[in-house]
């Protein structure tokens, strides 16, 4: 390698490390390539599933689950779901950041994503990409490429795998409906005059006393621990994405607008609250009980930063996760979810969590009276 070119890979490296501090910080990375260069569709799905996977991180320090695990379970979740998103961002950051060096200079620099560790199934479709630009085939390649990367250092680790994958603790959250992916549509006001279409059904009901709520899009994963199944969750998602002009604008609006904290109140302030767990709308007048009219306590979700330290990834297992081309058949088929409306239905998730984190707490309570 020569002199440019491990100058080059020096300052990607440093770069990508500065980067992959945290959620918040990988989140604003994968953003701002998208806003560089919105040929890069899987940024932009990054971003948003980033965003999610911040807030399955605070979930974990907020009003519910504490009452539900123990700290040490809530620790090892955090972990298993911090890992992920590292190691992703680690494998996906430095080939987008090539991609960026070659637009910039004009000729392609995807030569060196050996350099990084990275598989070689991504590079034909690199170089494919820089010829032809079209962008749902590299956006397949590097969902399939993602997943098999956590698959090979996270599910089938022995680490993750029988401490946290069979562990009674991540088993009981699949009940509850929690594995979702949601997309924000427009702004975090809790207001109804946004219209989107096809999610209006399910962004005005009266559920559980919220009358108003966010347009939120997404699905739910019912297996974290099938590759194939995240797979196809991605590229469900990445249709329903680029498929509909409304939900994409939508998710465009929200992610300009909105800057992403960890916190669930940056989607929905008027229904959660980052601060502190005894948050009362009588108390925040002003605050989020403008939002919501002083008539219901609000649920407690921190910022990241509040709610975990930082976590140096550590070491990785290192090696090409690709062993056969099997992995093709992911590219058969992109199809476009017909629902897709989940406001209500991560409505009743998180009332799902309340209810079963005061069925536990008031079993406690009566068992310490007995």
């Amino acid at each position: 390698m020569d002199a440019s070119n491990a100058a080059l890979v020096a300052c990607v490296r440093e770069e990508t490390d500065a980067r992959n501090r945290n959620n918040v910080t990988r989140t604003a990375a994968y953003w701002e390539l998208y806003k560089a260069y919105p040929e890069l569709h899987w940024a932009l799905l990054a971003h948003l599933v980033s965003r999610n996977g911040g807030w399955n991180m605070t979930d974990l320090q907020g009003a519910w689950l504490p009452k539900l695990l123990t700290q040490r379970d809530r620790a090892t979740l955090f972990g298993m779901l911090e890992s992920c998103n590292a190691l992703i961002f680690r494998d996906a950051y430095p080939q987008l950041r090539l991609y960026a060096e070659s637009r910039r200079i004009g000729r392609s620099r995807f030569s060196l994503l050996p350099a990084f560790g990275v598989s070689a199934f991504m590079m034909p479709f690199w170089e494919r990409f820089w010829i032809e630009r079209d962008p749902a085939p590299l956006t397949v390649a590097l969902i399939v490429n993602e997943q098999h990367v956590i698959e090979r250092r996270i599910v089938q680790d022995p680490a993750y795998k029988d401490t946290v994958l069979r562990s009674a603790a991540f088993k009981g959250m699949r009940p509850l409906q929690l594995q979702q992916v949601i997309v924000p549509l427009g702004g975090a006001a809790a207001s109804s005059g946004s219209g989107h279409g096809a999610v209006d059904g399910a962004a005005h009901g009266a559920e559980g006393g919220v009358t108003h709520g966010p347009h939120l899009a997404g699905r739910v994963l019912e297996s974290f621990a099938n590759v194939d199944e995240r797979i196809a969750f991605g590229k469900c998602l990445y249709a329903m994405l680029f498929a509909y002009p409304k939900v994409l604008d939508g998710a465009l609006a929200f992610a300009e607008r909105v800057r992403h904290t960890g916190s669930r109140a940056d989607y929905w302030p008027g229904r959660f609250t980052p601060w502190g767990a005894t948050a009362d709308p009588g108390e925040m007048e002003g605050k989020e009980s403008a939002a919501r009219g002083g008539a219901e306590r609000l649920w407690y979700s921190p910022e990241l930063s509040d709610a975990w330290p930082d976590r140096p990834l550590g070491c990785v297992h290192e090696g090409d996760w690709l062993t056969d081309l099997d992995v093709l058949k992911h590219f058969r088929s992109l199809r476009a979810p017909i629902v897709f409306a989940m406001t209500h239905e991560h409505v009743f998730g998180q009332r799902k969590l309340e209810a079963a984190a005061l069925a536990l707490e008031s079993m406690r309570q009566e068992s310490q009276t007995r």
